[in-house]
């Protein structure tokens, strides 16, 4: 039975690691935080384990301690999201980098610091829809939301971080996603 257990955890931890963190990265924006909350949602997984029912998919409940595992760490952080933009901007270097690349990099940090300041729904759902690639039905079973709400919440979503990279680059960068 242990041993049963065992496996059965290696293989959930194995299959679904990549996943979870990629997940929780694009929610905290922070490796080590990333990896902190991805082995708190499995030690969560370790003690469930033996409760679980099968009722529901073992992705779309794994999922679901994650985005209360990464709720949670938003309630905690929630005075950290707001940092200078102009901190971020100073960091990245044009010494030796060519201007495509630099734009690019600056997209990509401009896009992370605008998926910070949504609210923690929108960010589950966009980071799911876009990032993630998974379907509306996918992301509603995921999430324990409806259908519905996957759409009316990607759609305010993308319109408020679109606002945000505006807001970010002053107009320069237009959303891919929309």
């Amino acid at each position: 039975m242990h041993d049963e257990l065992n496996e059965r955890i290696r293989h959930i931890y194995q299959t679904y690691y990549k996943d979870v963190y990629s997940f929780l990265l694009y929610f905290t924006n922070n490796q080590n935080e990333t990896e902190d909350l991805t082995q708190e949602v499995f030690t969560s997984v370790l003690r469930s384990l033996p409760n679980y029912d099968g009722r529901v998919v073992i992705k779309t409940w794994l999922f679901s301690i994650a985005k209360y595992v990464a709720i949670d760490y938003y309630r905690k952080q929630k005075l950290k999201l707001f940092f200078s933009e102009k901190l971020l901007r100073n960091t990245v270097t044009t010494e030796g980098v060519p201007e495509a690349e630099l734009s690019h990099k600056e997209d990509l940090v401009a896009l992370k610091k605008a998926l910070q300041k949504l609210k923690p729904g929108f960010r589950m759902v966009i980071i799911l829809r876009s990032i993630r690639g998974c379907s509306i039905k996918e992301t509603a079973e995921l999430l324990a939301i409806s259908e519905a709400k996957v759409k009316v919440d990607y759609h305010r979503g993308l319109k408020q971080l679109q606002r945000y990279m505006t807001e970010s680059t002053e107009g320069g960068w237009q959303n891919e996603f929309v």
